[in-house]
């Protein structure tokens, strides 16, 4: 019955537009305010919340929408927002988070210059352009959207503690407490001041303070009743970091470090409190410690044990975590595990549950599909669809049997416009096999030749691409314009397994590059491409990668487009980043080939493009390494993109549209594409 209703029933709204046509997909389509995202379900399965294109302003700006839940649902019509805010002022929503209690939270961005007074990512002193993030509570049918009530500050914080606060501070939901009809626990963090715990009572909007971590420190609390039930801490000593985790002991109830679990950080193992056993008083432990890959063993704080065997993991890829029921009859109790595959994805061990997945999956046949959020008895299951080729959607599953169309991040794209993908292993010229996706030019099929190649390295390097949809807009842009994309998943790419990871290490513009041209030349050997008809593009460290090609010598590429690329590895050093202990550990791994260093070998031109709002990457690594290389290679360019800071998920529509299309332009004339 299900899987008939499926096939019959609304689906087919959202299922992309048919016919030949394969035009060129226009930069706009992937520049404007998505249609909807960030959607999310209340505990109590009554109301949605999410991040929707302003109705009133073509596409520019964004609002606040709320759906209501608990009226009669015609399944056979998109389900429509009750309620819509627009973004008030400068402010741009991102972000929503459904409570319950009819509550939402609503994560925001706004342009800033001004001093910062050493608060976080930018100059110590003078202004700083950037964007500051802040987190809104929305009321019931999000009628007013406020600040967060007072109270926010623990007792005693000082001034300077509330201006960072203020100017760099993080809101985040640590706990629903699912038992609790209106009490959630959210902390608040700062550079200077770590992270703070409050209980929030949603009903009154009082809090009251718990604990707080220092910036060295981080606490796993309990669902059940907000109270602490392991503390993580990195300390200095001897010469190097360890990170020290206490936990319970069943037997005292006092919480004791647990040396079994000591790691030192420069080893870089996984090591990861995920959650405690009910009853027994153990606990889940995520690890790599064992295996190349991570896995979930228990631990046993009483015998300082883990079990011989882990109690989950996957053959080929890392375990992130366990995925714990929120419902009162099996609270806690273990409903499945997610996993970091082609795309992050959930097994569910609970039958319900499986069942659910298992039909969901055939009506919606080749796309990735995952369980959002549900109610307690499961009469309203919120789901999400997408694929390479498929902008994510949003259904919701009302009674196990019906199926109701929310709304698509970007219904406006015609699907036959947009390229297929598929995740591929090529092997390095050290026999090192690289993961990668592979994302074929429109209409493709087996035997034809792309008219050029893209390599398109993603950033971190500490990061992984996805085979889901690509919201940059790149590779489909690309492969809408009759391009092969190819995104290589090079050694150093965290969520892979600790080998590929670290033999990153000092290997920057190197190793870490030669794996980007290894890909080149496999998407030659398979017969996709000619040889002379490849690019490179990339941003953050994949502007690195984009920098570092255009000057090493024998370069695959005819150009190189790199954006708010690191240029100086002499500069970047410990200097990135928001994490301490990340800059620290992560620092010591960038080392290789300095492109600054070798700007008399730039060999092909090179299109650099930056934000001057960017302060994770500074844009000086732009304009010097472009002066350094204009006269040996004039055709090279230099843009500087206004307003526009780091992270791509939060550009303003007419950045991510010129972007595109200056890269576009670049590839068609100097580059020659």
């Amino acid at each position: 019955m299900m899987r008939r209703l499926f096939a019959a029933g609304s689906v087919a709204l959202l299922a992309g537009a048919t016919g030949a046509s394969a035009d060129p997909i226009p930069a706009e389509d992937f520049s404007k305010a998505p249609s909807v995202s960030s959607v999310s379900m209340s505990l109590e399965g009554d109301m949605l919340v999410g991040v929707i294109a302003d109705p009133t302003q073509d596409g520019d700006m964004r609002a606040a929408a709320y759906w209501d839940l608990t009226g009669n649902i015609d399944p056979s019509k998109p389900l429509l927002p009750s309620n819509v805010t627009p973004t008030s002022g400068k402010t741009l929503f991102y972000g929503a988070t459904a409570l319950k209690d009819k509550k939402s939270l609503w994560f925001t961005v706004q342009p800033y210059i001004g001093a910062l007074y050493g608060c976080g990512e930018g100059r110590d002193t003078g202004a700083t352009k950037k964007y500051l993030q802040k987190v809104y509570m929305g009321n019931e049918k999000i009628k007013k959207i406020d600040d967060l009530p007072d109270g926010r500050a623990e007792i005693g914080a000082n001034k300077d503690t509330l201006r960072c606060f203020e100017l760099v501070g993080e809101t985040n939901i640590e706990s629903l407490l699912p038992l609790d009809p209106t009490k959630i626990v959210i902390s608040r963090a700062s550079t200077k001041n770590g992270t703070s715990f409050f209980e929030h009572d949603l009903a009154n909007s009082r809090e009251k303070f718990l604990f707080k971590a220092s910036d060295t420190e981080s606490v796993l609390i309990s669902n059940r009743d907000g109270s602490q039930i392991a503390l993580t801490k990195l300390e200095y000593e001897d010469g190097a970091w360890r990170q020290y985790f206490s936990l319970i002991d069943q037997n005292s109830g006092e919480m004791t470090t647990e040396a079994p679990l000591t790691t030192e950080i420069a080893n870089r193992y996984t090591m990861e409190v995920d959650g405690r056993q009910n009853g027994t008083g153990k606990y889940y432990i995520v690890t790599d410690k064992f295996s190349d890959k991570s896995a979930v063993y228990l631990y046993d704080p009483s015998t300082d044990s883990f079990s011989d065997q882990p109690l989950v993991a996957h053959p080929e890829y890392n375990v992130s975590g366990l995925v714990y029921s929120h419902r009162p009859q099996d609270f806690n109790e273990i409903l499945g595990f997610s996993y970091a595959g082609p795309v992050s994805s959930t097994y569910w061990i609970d039958p319900d549950f499986r069942a659910i997945q298992d039909g969901l999956e055939s009506a919606f046949k080749d796309k990735y599909v995952s369980i959002v959020d549900y109610n307690n008895d499961l009469s309203r299951v919120l789901f999400q669809v997408q694929a390479a080729d498929m902008p994510p959607a949003w259904y919701l599953l009302l009674d196990k049997t019906k199926v109701v169309v929310i709304g698509s991040l970007r219904p406006w794209i015609d699907q036959n416009s947009l390229g297929k993908g598929e995740f591929v292993h090529y092997p390095a010229r050290d026999g090192m096999s690289i993961p990668g996706f592979v994302t074929f030019p429109a209409g493709w099929k087996e035997g034809d030749k792309a008219k050029g190649a893209i390599i398109v390295p993603h950033g971190g390097p500490w990061a992984r691409d996805s085979g889901g949809w690509d919201d940059s807009g790149w590779t489909q842009y690309f492969a809408s314009r009759g391009y092969i994309v190819l995104q290589p998943q090079y050694r150093g790419s965290d969520g892979w397994g600790r080998e590929l990871w670290l033999a990153g290490d000092g290997e920057w513009g190197q190793k870490m590059q030669d794996d980007k041209d290894d890909g080149a030349a496999w998407l030659v050997s398979q017969g996709y491409v000619d040889a002379d008809k490849i690019a490179i593009h990339g941003y953050s460290y994949g502007g690195f990668a984009a920098i570092a090609a255009s000057v090493r010598p024998n370069s695959p590429y005819r150009c190189a487009i790199a954006g708010a690329g690191v240029s100086n590895l002499a500069k970047l050093g410990n200097e990135w980043g928001d994490n301490r202990i990340q800059r620290i550990v992560q620092g010591n791994t960038v080392k290789g080939m300095d492109p600054m260093q070798n700007t008399d070998k730039v060999n092909i031109p090179i299109m650099l493009y930056h934000g001057d709002y960017d302060v994770r990457v500074p844009i000086f690594h732009s304009r010097e390494f472009y002066n350094a290389i204009k006269k040996r290679e004039p055709q090279s360019e230099f843009l500087v993109m206004e307003k526009m800071g780091h992270q791509s998920v939060k550009w303003p529509p007419e950045n991510k549209k010129k972007v595109l299309e200056e890269i576009e332009r670049f590839l068609n004339t100097t580059c020659g594409m």
